[in-house]
């Protein structure tokens, strides 16, 4: 039995387990399948260079998924706990008070770093 989950363990390919343990890949006439609600995968919003990401990038790190969807106190009370730099605080203070965000690049594209 340890010959035949050697590769499970160790987290290699190439295990003897049963076959229905591998997922299966989406069907031709299934959705993409995203990370975020609103469309957006992983990654950055569409048209921001890397410079851009990688703000976006820092600014969504200070930002837990438990405050999401959330408002601009949410997303605040979340960036604090999370020890946010002043700059990103700035940039949550700048969300307009009672709207909704469902992801970080909601309040990404909301805030003014979108133009930073």
């Amino acid at each position: 039995m340890a010959q035949e989950t050697r590769g499970n363990v160790r987290g290699t390919a190439g295990g003897r387990a049963e076959e229905w343990l591998t997922p299966e890949p989406a069907g031709e006439d299934q959705p993409e399948v995203t990370f975020a609600p609103g469309g957006y995968g992983r990654g950055v919003p569409a048209g921001v260079g890397s410079v851009k990401g990688e703000a976006f990038s820092r600014f969504g790190s200070y930002l837990g998924l438990s405050a999401f969807p959330g408002n601009r106190t949410a997303l605040e009370r979340s960036a604090r706990t999370l020890h946010a730099p002043d700059d990103v605080m700035r940039l949550l203070a700048a969300l307009p008070d009672g709207e909704t965000f469902e992801n970080a690049a909601q309040a990404w594209e909301t805030s003014e770093g979108r133009n930073a």
